[in-house]
């Protein structure tokens, strides 16, 4: 990996000061911050190319199409799906969750049918599948978790029942940093001739994301996660499943033939991919996948492991901070609260010394219910974080605590 003030220096924002202090960027599990490689190739599109993707037979129309497809190939290879057919863009991970609870809720769900997901997600895996459930009278089933924040697994089993027909679970979670076992979880409930969906929103950008050794039939991811542009997202979808899937959305370029009487669809995957797509998001994602692989995905999960490890240990050191998510297993995100100060009181005051936390349920409210809470502060790093910037964080942390002493 590269020299961390070389990489600090290929984010421009990551230069610039807030209230006149430089600006420590700890929401990263919000959003990431984008390379100068990105941030030029979106501006390239539309200076250089740009032209309507599928729908013309000028060059610009040609240029785009094709960024556009190499794009589809590079996010394939990126988690190394067996096909490109099987790569569907989407606005984001929730667009995506959504699409798999319409059209699968459409095709195989019945009244009675089960659903699982568990208590560490993000409402954007919650609500699409209580929709369906409400939609087809089907049944949401909840694994739980432990105080450490990790999934009863043993109660997973329990939870599989010849009426399960999809488990839909999160990779990590977003607010407690809980790595899941997700190819256990596969295994297990592919033992049953049951289909998993993985949000992949919290574990793309922080390791090796390989959908064939996880053999989850469903995942999903947003491009705004792993420093490329917001409002472009990714599912993957074995061949198999996606085939038989209805559309989700209707409209332009995901149609064969259209007459008043009937309408025929295209095949895998412009059948997911209604209206003017996102090309320029996906084009630019496409550059934010090559820069992540030229830093290298081991090295960008061990200087991560790193950070959290360190983080850790001088949070702990904090009187009165009480740390949430003590899994074994985390991807590098810190969720705190300190005795007697409310969260938002904390982060406001971080704020106005530059640093950028997250405070809240982060989108989780069934975790802040299991721990009778109403919220944490988060702390969620990236490989351009710093073990100083956790020293500061550690001070102005010192000086909330002081403030509400007296």
């Amino acid at each position: 990996m590269k020299d961390i003030s070389e990489i600090r220096s290929d984010f421009p924002i990551l230069g610039r000061q807030v209230y006149g202090k430089p600006l420590i960027y700890f929401d990263n599990g919000a959003t990431t911050q984008k390379p100068k490689c990105v941030i030029d190739t979106y501006s390239r599109i539309f200076t250089e190319f740009n032209g309507n993707v599928h729908r013309g037979v000028h060059a610009m129309s040609d240029l785009t199409s094709e960024a556009y497809e190499n794009a589809r190939e590079k996010v394939r290879s990126f988690i190394n799906a067996t096909k490109k057919e099987e790569i569907i863009f989407t606005s984001g991970t929730t667009d995506s969750i959504n699409c798999v609870a319409f059209s699968f809720g459409e095709r195989f769900v019945k009244p009675g049918d089960e659903i699982i997901i568990s208590e560490l997600e993000h409402h954007s895996n919650i609500v699409p599948w209580q929709m369906m459930c409400q939609r087809k009278g089907a049944v949401l089933k909840i694994i739980p978790i432990d105080d450490n924040g990790e999934i009863c697994f043993d109660e997973f089993l329990k939870l599989l029942t010849p009426r399960t027909r999809l488990v839909a679970i999160s990779q990590a979670s977003n607010s407690l940093g809980t790595v899941v076992p997700v190819k256990k979880i596969t295994d297990a409930a592919h033992s049953e001739n049951i289909p998993v969906l993985v949000d992949g929103a919290q574990g793309i950008q922080h390791g090796i994301v390989d959908v064939q050794e996880l053999q989850c039939d469903f995942y999903a991811f947003s491009g705004h996660k792993i420093y490329g542009p917001t409002g472009i997202g990714v599912l993957y979808g074995k061949e198999e499943w996606m085939n038989e899937l209805p559309p989700y959305r209707g409209g332009g370029d995901m149609v064969e033939k259209v007459t008043f009487e009937k309408t025929t669809y295209q095949n895998l995957p412009y059948k997911f991919e209604a209206g003017t797509v996102n090309y320029a998001g996906a084009i630019a994602m496409a550059e934010a996948l090559d820069y992540v692989l030229g830093l290298g995905r081991e090295d960008i999960a061990e200087r991560e492991k790193t950070l959290l490890d360190y983080a850790t240990r001088q949070l702990i050191s904090v009187k009165g901070l009480k740390i949430y998510g003590n899994a074994e297993n985390k991807i590098p995100v810190v969720s705190f609260l300190l005795d007697g100060i409310h969260q938002y009181d904390t982060g406001i005051i971080l704020d106005k010394m530059g640093i950028a936390v997250r405070t809240g349920t982060h989108c989780a409210q069934p975790v802040m219910d299991h721990f009778g809470i109403d919220g944490t502060v988060r702390v969620s790093m990236s490989f351009y974080n710093t073990f100083s910037e956790i020293d500061t964080l550690v001070e102005g942390l010192g000086k909330v605590i002081a403030m509400f002493k007296k």
